[in-house]
């Protein structure tokens, strides 16, 4: 489903009065959406073609830190400007915000004009272009869980994030009844994205108390990780609207399960599926098993484009729905990577290693530049895992901590190759500067835990 607007839909909306605002969005290193707030008429008179913002926005931390150490911008280099260049294809109204479309943006060099290597809407775009080159089109889908507030995010911030509670009050996974007592938010949140191009195919209630979880219709890969950006945009937006929080955090508590974002994917060509053939075993192309196995093959060395932050390595616990295997198998919701539509003309591999919080261009580059890299080297598939993958032994296992994921991709000779040596040492750096602040801070934990202990 393509976005909903062109460029003479939005002409007409502004002269209408119908449009009087255009978001320009790229997105950052966090994959959250940055960038300005245009007025429409002088977004169509200049603004489409491009604007301009400080180059420090793929070189920050979560809180907006001035991160040092990294070869492409520092306070010796100036923080200088990069080119926003609007995807006009990307053009669609934000039915949520009065008077309100957006569009998303790829970074360009400010001198060059060629585009910025590490942000995150080219890292994905350069692995899509070297699929095509392959006669391959990616298609992938991804599933966003995320927990749901009674309180408002000011009202939790001011507060300290203490007494948090959820709006639902137990496990609602599939039920209607608990889900109906949520409605009148996931219900906005369902018709608003779906409004603006989003092409939306559900919610749920999740396997924990307060965690929902929406689904998008599948799509080619630079699509999909658009729209993944915009539907964690819309939904703070929409539920900060309602008066409730949100977050994506991969494991805000430690009691509960964390949330996930499992990634879908297939090639394409011809217009049909290139993973299935009829013939063979399960349905699984001879393509199909060099993408996996090559997936499998760098997994360890990928986890750190799933699993960013320091928390994110808190979600892996045994029996909770979080792979700490990454093998694959057949419909197996205890395996890294899972092959679902067994048979059938939508067959497709899963991983279902990434947490809510990953940044969708670099899980969905990671993860083609490994499959790719299987098909290009004909990687023979190992077999299929069975049962409690848990309990399984010896196996294959997901990085248990972030500087251990952060080693893993910075020694990695096929991401090195696939996105470039000084892209990988770039969020190799994000890496380490997560881990030396987690380590400098003095948190609510400790103090509860030391403070007439120690």
């Amino acid at each position: 489903m393509p976005a909903n607007m062109t460029f003479d839909t939005l002409k007409a909306a502004v002269s209408s009065g119908e449009i009087d605002t255009v978001l320009t969005c790229i997105v950052d290193m966090q994959g959250r959406l940055m960038g300005k707030r245009f007025h429409a008429q002088h977004f169509i008179d200049s603004g489409y073609d491009e604007t301009h913002c400080c180059n420090y926005l793929v070189a920050t931390d979560i809180e907006m830190v001035t991160v040092q150490g990294y070869k492409a911008t520092s306070w010796a280099a100036g923080y200088g400007d990069y080119v926003i260049k609007p995807d006009l294809a990307t053009l669609r109204l934000v039915p949520w915000l009065p008077g309100t479309a957006m569009v998303m943006c790829d970074l360009l060099d400010h001198h060059t004009h060629d585009l910025v290597l590490h942000a995150p809407r080219s890292i994905l775009k350069r692995q899509i272009a070297r699929a095509e080159a392959m006669g391959f089109t990616p298609y992938m889908a991804t599933e966003l869980e995320f927990f749901l507030f009674q309180d408002s995010f000011d009202a939790l911030f001011d507060r300290g994030y203490r007494g948090l509670q959820t709006l639902g009050r137990h496990n609602a996974d599939y039920a209607i009844f608990a889900t109906t007592k949520e409605e009148a938010v996931m219900r906005a949140i369902r018709n608003g994205l779906y409004g603006a191009g989003i092409p939306i195919e559900n919610s749920k209630g999740e396997a924990e108390a307060g965690q929902e979880e929406i689904n998008v219709k599948y799509s080619d890969a630079l699509d999909t990780a658009d729209m993944h950006s915009i539907v964690k945009n819309g939904i703070k937006e929409i539920a900060h609207a309602a008066g409730h929080a949100v977050t994506f955090m991969a494991k805000y508590d430690h009691a509960r399960a964390g949330s996930s974002s499992h990634v879908h994917q297939s090639l394409w060509a011809g217009g049909k599926n290139a993973f299935h053939d009829p013939e063979a075993e399960h349905g699984m192309s001879a393509l199909m098993r060099s993408y996996i196995a090559g997936q499998l093959a760098h997994a360890r060395d990928l986890t750190l484009c799933l699993a960013p932050y320091v928390n994110s390595y808190k979600r892996f616990v045994v029996g909770m729905f979080a792979p700490t295997k990454a093998v694959w198998s057949l419909d197996n919701r205890t395996a890294g990577f899972r092959v679902c539509g067994e048979g059938t003309k939508g067959v497709r591999v899963e991983c279902r290693i990434g947490g809510a919080d990953l940044n969708p261009y670099l899980a969905m580059a990671a993860l083609l530049a490994a499959g790719l890299d299987g098909i290009e080297k004909q990687m023979e598939l190992e077999p299929a895992i069975s049962g409690d993958i848990y309990q399984a032994g010896a196996l294959r296992e997901v990085p248990k901590t972030l500087g251990e994921a952060a080693a893993l991709m910075q020694g990695s000779e096929m991401l090195r190759a696939a996105f470039g040596p000084d892209v990988v040492d770039h969020y190799h750096r994000a890496a380490l500067w997560e881990i030396e602040e987690q380590n400098r801070v003095v948190t609510d934990w400790e103090v509860a835990r030391g403070f007439e202990r120690a």
